[in-house]
Order: structure tokens, then sequence, then C-alpha cells
């Protein structure tokens, strides 16, 4: 209890801090969600036409899916209760993230009663709990900088354990709710399928996907009676615009093209030391290509499906759900470091189902601290706390570019969460965590 009051403090404390670049943006469709939440995307055109959102004289496209636009239109609809005059102060950043520590402390409870079911015993329940509560990547990456992320973890682990269980329908279900939420959640998909099959054969798996399309259609449904079906679609296809970019400050392998070709090109004027240098900004695909190399994208694409398709079949003998949940930590893993155009906060989707696994098999608990050490130092190195606050770890402190440390060791802990993905140990979860 003290330690959950530990995480609490360390959370409300952190929801005066003025977050990232977005929480500007969700300010904007909060507001924009009270008055005319199905028209956000646009309404009709020929050709369609993308919507633009205002408060006041800041303005905003959207580009999330619906459901994420509901859960902020009750955020804003109760803020324009209480403030009518929608004020941008401390009580509307407060309330803004609030969804993202009710998420929070709801995935924590889920942790600790899923491992306390399995294994019928409160200690590596309570290990659970803690190594995600007291995490601070999910705190630099929830209440401190604004990230929503968690908002999309809570169903996407939800659905794993529901269909760990069997319970087809709900499942379904959880993972509608998490890809209508953000995109990312699709990553879950393949190992919720794979459990599902294991569990409940072809027939629950049918079953499952009937929900799951059940539950994105009502979501869809006061959209396609709006006539926004297209414009939502336009809105979704500026992913691809935007993210013209080998690595978005992510500490995968894009950022190491990146600091290897820019560095190489140093070379002539400054020697060996170019390599040294903070690397200043993103590489762009489309510049990527005009210097002869090829498309990334399906490159990319190519080696997270092998690693998919490996890992799946590496572990299709296991029932445990410490397995499965180490197998859909290893599909995050994968698609951050191998793949184009992420983020530095796309990665966080990994943590509670390593925890969740970490907590079920020793063996992943040290992958586990050394993600959670990664996605911490990948997050603050560019925020540091908030927009304005500083206190981010200095880039140069490595000796090389500090994001680019980060990826090498990403990079070596996809190679560490493969080896012992193919080499399960039984070990027993009392055993006390070690750093």
């Amino acid at each position: 209890m003290a330690a959950l009051a530990l995480g609490l403090s360390l959370r409300l404390a952190s929801l005066p801090l003025p977050g990232h670049d977005d929480v500007i943006t969700w300010k904007i469709w909060s507001f924009a969600a009270t008055t005319d939440v199905t028209g956000m995307y646009g309404v009709g055109g020929s050709p369609p036409e993308r919507g633009i959102v205002r408060w006041g004289e800041r303005w905003s496209t959207v580009d999330y899916p619906p459901f994420f636009l509901f859960e902020y239109a009750v955020v804003g609809w109760v803020y324009k209760q209480l403030y009518p005059q929608y004020p941008n102060g401390l009580p509307l950043l407060i309330a803004l993230k609030l969804p993202v520590l009710t998420a929070g402390a709801a995935l924590t409870w889920l942790l600790f009663s899923t491992v306390r079911r399995v294994c019928g015993r409160v200690e590596p329940a309570r290990g659970a709990a803690l190594g995600y509560w007291l995490n601070p990547a999910t705190i630099f990456g929830g209440e401190m900088l604004g990230y929503v992320d968690p908002l999309l973890t809570l169903p996407s682990v939800a659905g794993l354990v529901l269909a760990w269980h069997g319970k087809r329908y709900w499942a379904g279900v959880a993972v509608g709710v998490a890809v209508m939420t953000k995109p990312q959640a699709m990553l879950i998909g393949p190992v919720v399928m794979w459990s599902l099959w294991r569990t409940v054969g072809v027939t629950g798996l049918a079953h499952a996907g009937a929900a799951f399309a059940v539950t994105t259609l009502a979501i869809l449904t006061p959209f396609a009676l709006r006539g926004a079906l297209s414009n939502m679609w336009l809105a979704f296809g500026s992913f691809y615009e935007r993210r013209d970019t080998m690595s978005a400050f992510a500490a995968n392998v894009g950022w190491l093209i990146n600091w290897s070709l820019r560095s190489w090109f140093g070379v002539p004027e400054l020697g060996w030391r170019a390599f040294l240098q903070v690397v200043p900004r993103p590489l762009a695909i489309t510049r990527f290509q005009e210097l002869g190399y090829p498309n990334p994208r399906p490159i990319g694409a190519a080696l997270v499906a092998t690693c998919l398709l490996w890992a799946v079949w590496v572990v299709r003998h296991a029932r445990d759900l410490g397995t499965i949940a180490a197998l859909g930590a290893f599909t995050v893993h994968a698609f951050f470091v191998l793949n184009v155009g992420m983020h530095e906060s796309h990665q966080l989707l990994e943590i509670p189902l390593l925890v969740l696994a970490a907590s079920l098999r020793p063996d992943l608990r040290a992958p586990a601290v050394a993600v959670s050490t990664i996605v911490t130092l990948n997050i603050n190195t560019y925020y540091g706390i908030g927009l304005g606050w500083g206190w981010a770890v200095p880039r140069s402190i490595t000796g090389v570019d500090l994001i680019v440390a980060l990826a090498i060791a990403n990079v070596v802990t996809l190679v560490w969460l493969a080896v012992r993905l193919a080499s399960p140990r039984q070990q027993d979860p009392d055993q006390p965590w070690s750093t």
C-alpha cells in the first residue's frame, strides 16, 4: 500500500506539468468534440475534405480513431460544465491527464488480479502491479508528459488476458476498442488471435472476430450516418504522409541509419569525431531515397513479419500466459526497433506486456528492466519532464548521441528477448525481482 501511495503521489504531482507538444492538440480536440464530434474529420466533399477543428485562435486537423474522440468528448463536456468559457488553464491540463491516470490505475489492478489468479499467490501479483505503477517509463509516458498510450494499453492487455481465458467475445470487444483508440493497438492482434486459436479453436476465433467487427462498426456508425467515413479514411491516411522519416527520435534502427549517414557525410570535415556529434534532426525517407537507397518501408515490414512468424513458431506449443505475453512484448519490440516512422513513445505498449510476462517468468525480469530503462531515457532525452521545464538527460552524456546508444541497446535487447523466448525456463514466480 505504501508503494502504491508513492506511485499515486508521483503521478498526481506530475499532473500540473505542461506535457509534450500533443497536449495542445488534445485541448483543441476536447473542445471541438463537445460541439460536433462526428464532424471532426470533416464531412463529405468530392474529393473528401479534411476537417479543421478550432479552439479560439488555435486550430488542428484530426487523425486519431473515433473512440479516442468519444473519450475526450466526455472530458471536454465535463470541463465545459465547470468552466463554460473553456479557459486554457491548469484545470484543463489536469482534466486532460485524468483519463490517463485512471487507465493506468485500472491497468495496475488488471495486472495484479490476473497474476494472482494465474499463480494463486499474491507476491508475484504485487510484483506485476508495482512493476507497472512505479515504472518510470509509465510515469514519463503517462501523466508527466501527457501521452495517452495508457488508453490503448489497457484494452490491449485486457484483450490478451481475456483471450487467454477463452473469453472470445469480450476479447474481440476489447481489441476493437483498443484499435479504435490508437492504431498501434493492431500490434496486439496477432498474439490475441494466436492465443484464441490455442484456447478455443477456429470457431472461437471466428466468434472473437465477429465481436471485433461489431464493436468497430458500432463505433464507426455515428460517423457513417453523418457521411464522414471517407473523410475519416483520408485522415487516417495522413499517418503515412506525416511519417516521412526514418525515425522521429525513436531509439531504433532508423535512428542508427540516420546517425551513420549524417556522420559519414561529416567525416571529410570532422574526421572520426563526426560520429560523436548529437544527431540534429530526423532523416526523411524521401531524402534517403534521393541519395540512392531503397524505400525502407517494405524492408522494415518484411523484417517485422519475419520476426513475428519466427516467434509464433518457437512458442507454438506454449500455453502459459507468461510466454504468450512475452510474445506480445516481442512483437511490439520488433515493430518499434525494425520499422520506420516510429516516435519515441511507440514502445510504451511493450511495457505492461513485458511486466506481465516477467511476473510469470522470472527469466524475463532483466529484459523488462532493460526495456523500461531504454523507454524512460528515450522519452526523457527528448522532452525532459515537460515543455520548457528541462531536466532531460544530456544527449552527449554517453560520448555518442544518447539516442544512438539507446538504439544499439534496443537492438541487443531484441536479440536477448528472442533468445529468452526460444528457451523458456520455468522458475518460481515468487523469486524476488532483481535489477
